[in-house]
């Protein structure tokens, strides 16, 4: 049997950390295993570190779950496999993979291109023992068991430090299987749980984003291009630019399902540049009734006139700096900030739950912005189907990249029970302020 004690203990030396718990960020976690990883390990990990891009890094927040959601080649699995073997180098530790088959935690977590056993060379390379379905680390003594979707029962019983679930949204029952897997991530002080997927509209996914504790990254299939031939993406443009597949399957982002009003479409041709002057400028705010419900919605957004033809105002969005769990005040100075930041005319809020409660909350934290409060009368869905028209009209366009807000706007109208579209209803505040409540051309005032 080989010997899989540890070349060094993690809790001894003059400069070590008690443990690997102790290292919070992720910056400690990289010095942490550079300084007392096997030497293949941590050289591969440093160069492993250097190629990572901006979605593949988790969370600086503290999280429970980490959904990385991209497109297809955007790095899921790279990512992944990189969080999960940097914790195994050094920690005895067990984790479990879980995929839509075992045959696809075999071929793509553990053997793939870019899975587990290609993050280490050598004696430090993780090997992988068929007959009990596992990855053993020989240094650390960790190891990672595989796991199948399709048999939700097999997570009953097994305990884990940490796992890894791919490809959440191909899964058959993922509710159950997520659920059977939480309840076995009970060991060390610290367990996590990393999710990979390329998103689809199901109401699995909307709860898992939505959960305490869960924090979200995003990755296009362009953000991989260095790493993928360039014929690869100028074929699948060619193929599916502006369609609803390449918003899902190239920009990892969560779109319409039945009956939705706003199509990819329209959402993938609204994406231009800021012009350099805009008549107006609001921030439009749909406040959460409680501090651990809802998220409060924030869009920032400037009237213009549509290039070629001055007589079509256009909607220009600026920002989105909606936010969830913030306190009244927390979320008002919000608010505020975004107004500073944007230099805006004026504040458009919801009223519906907290009346002149929210003037008076915004004025609390500082505002000094012209406030405007607004009651909705008719359902979310009405009040956003003259939005979505100037959308087809090419009346709004998105000044930068709002993926979180694109998402809900493809929702909006087929989205689950109970679920709140806040970024997407402060959009809706937004333009129906700047394009809808006022006649499309110049005013004239009759003396």
């Amino acid at each position: 049997m080989p010997d899989r004690t540890p070349r060094s203990s993690i809790d001894t030396g003059p400069n070590c950390p008690a443990a690997w718990t102790d290292c919070r960020s992720w910056q400690e976690r990289l010095a942490f295993i550079a300084t007392y990883a096997p030497e293949n390990g941590w050289k591969t990990i440093m160069m492993a570190m250097s190629k990572l891009a901006l979605h593949q890094n988790p969370p600086e927040e503290p999280w429970r779950t980490w959904v990385m959601l991209g497109g297809r080649g955007s790095g899921k699995t790279f990512a992944g496999a990189f969080w999960l073997h940097s914790l195994a180098i050094r920690n005895n530790f067990t984790f479990a993979l879980v995929g839509p088959a075992l045959h696809d935690v075999r071929e793509v977590m553990v053997e793939g291109p870019s899975g587990l056993k290609a993050m280490a060379e050598g004696a430090d390379r993780p090997r992988w023992e068929a007959g009990r379905k596992r990855l053993v680390w020989p240094y650390s003594g960790a190891v990672a068991y595989a796991f199948s979707a399709e048999d939700p029962d097999s997570l009953r019983g097994p305990q884990f430090h940490a796992a890894w679930a791919d490809e959440f949204c191909a899964w058959r029952a993922p509710e159950r299987v997520l659920s059977n897997l939480r309840f076995g991530l009970r060991r060390g002080p610290d367990p996590q749980l990393v999710v990979t997927t390329t998103p689809r509209p199901i109401a699995a996914l909307r709860t898992l984003l939505a959960e305490p504790g869960t924090r979200t990254t995003r990755g296009a299939t362009r953000d991989n291009a260095a790493n993928l031939p360039p014929i690869y993406l100028d074929h699948l443009r060619d193929l599916y630019a502006g369609t609803r597949l390449e918003a899902q399957e190239m920009e990892g982002l969560v779109v319409e399902g039945e009956g939705a009003l706003f199509r990819a479409e329209d959402i993938a041709a609204a994406r231009g540049e800021r012009p350099e002057r805009l008549e107006k400028i609001i921030v439009a705010v749909d406040p959460p009734v409680t501090a651990t419900g809802d998220a409060c919605g924030i869009v920032a957004a400037g009237r213009s006139r549509l290039r070629g033809n001055a007589d079509v105002a256009i909607a220009c969005v600026l920002a989105d700096r909606s936010a969830r769990g913030l306190t009244p005040l927390g979320w008002a100075r919000r608010v505020v900030e975004t107004a500073r930041l944007v230099e805006a005319d004026q504040i458009v809020a919801e009223a519906n739950q907290g009346g002149e409660m929210v003037r008076t909350v915004l004025q609390q934290a500082g505002c000094e912005t012209r406030i405007k409060l607004v009651h909705a009368t008719r359902g979310k869905r009405a009040r956003a189907e003259p939005v979505a028209a100037l959308y087809e009209q090419g009346r709004v366009v998105h000044c930068g990249r709002f993926n979180a807000l694109e998402e809900e706007l493809m929702s909006l109208g087929s989205e689950a029970p109970g679920h709140s579209p806040d970024r997407a209803d402060a959009l809706v505040w937004a333009v129906s302020q700047l394009l809808l409540d006022r006649p499309a051309g110049p005013r004239i005032r009759l003396v």
